[in-house]
C-alpha cells in the first residue's frame, strides 16, 4: 500500500499545480500585476491550510489525542452507529485557516471504514454528525473502539482517507484531510474521561481530548 506520506504529498503537489495554472490564466487576463499579487495570496493560503509539520506524540497511557486542529464544540453522550453502541462523542470543528490534516487518535486497527455521501452545510450544526457528508474509521485499540468521523461542511468539497479496514495506525499517524474546513467526531466508549472544554481550541496529536480506563 502507497503510504499516507506519499499519498499526502501527491495530493498537496497536485492542488498546487491546479491553482497555479489558475493563477496563471488569471493572471494572462487581468494584467501582471494583479495575477502576481493572486498568485502570493493564493500561495501564502494553500501553504497555510496544507501545513502538516511534525508533531510531539503524548505517551500517556489510555490518551486519546484529538485527530484534528481546531475548535471543541461539543461534547455529550451519542449513540455511535458506525459500531453500534453508546458512547461520548466530542466534536471538533476545523475552520477555513487550520490545517487540514486528520491524524489517528489512538494505536490500533482498523475495523471498518463507512462513506455517506450527504449535504455540506455548517459543520457547527449538530445535524451535521448524520445528514453530511461523513467518512467514518473504527478503530479497535486495546480491546476498546474508537470512532473517527470526518463530516464535510459549508466549504468542504472533498473528504480524503487513505487506509482500509485491516490497516494498523499509531497514534498521529495521518490517514486522510478534509478541504477547506469542518469537523471530526470522536466516538469514544462511554467511560472515557474528558480532559477538554467545549471552546476550547486542540492540536492535532498534541492535545489529549480524553483518557480511556483499561479494557
Amino acid at each position: 500500500m502507497m503510504s499516507c506520506l506519499h499519498l499526502f504529498a501527491r495530493t498537496h503537489r497536485l492542488l498546487s499545480a491546479a491553482l497555479v495554472l489558475i493563477l496563471l490564466a488569471l493572471a494572462f487576463l487581468a494584467g501582471e500585476a494583479w495575477g502576481l499579487m493572486a498568485l502570493a495570496v493564493v500561495a501564502a493560503l494553500v501553504l497555510t491550510l496544507l501545513r502538516d509539520t511534525p508533531r510531539s506524540v503524548p505517551t500517556q497511557a489510555g490518551a486519546v489525542l484529538s485527530p484534528a486542529d481546531g475548535r471543541v464544540v461539543r461534547i455529550e453522550k451519542a449513540r455511535d452507529p458506525y459500531a453500534n453502541r453508546e458512547a461520548l462523542r466530542i466534536s471538533v470543528f476545523m475552520n477555513l485557516f487550520d490545517a487540514h490534516a486528520n491524524r489517528s487518535s489512538v494505536d490500533g486497527v482498523i475495523r471498518a471504514v463507512q462513506y455517506f455521501p450527504g449535504a455540506t452545510i455548517s459543520a457547527d450544526l449538530n445535524t451535521a454528525s448524520t445528514r453530511h457528508e461523513r467518512n467514518a474509521v473504527v478503530i479497535e485499540s486495546n480491546g476498546q473502539l474508537v470512532t473517527l468521523v470526518q463530516v464535510a461542511g459549508l466549504i468542504a468539497r472533498r473528504i480524503l482517507c487513505h487506509v482500509k479496514p485491516g490497516d494498523t495506525l499509531t497514534r498521529g499517524q495521518r490517514y486522510g484531510l478534509i478541504r477547506f474546513g469542518s469537523r471530526v467526531d470522536i466516538y469514544l466508549p462511554p467511560h472515557a474521561v474528558p480532559k477538554v472544554a467545549p471552546g476550547e481550541r486542540v492540536s492535532a496529536t498534541t492535545t489529549i481530548l480524553a483518557t480511556l480506563a483499561s479494557a
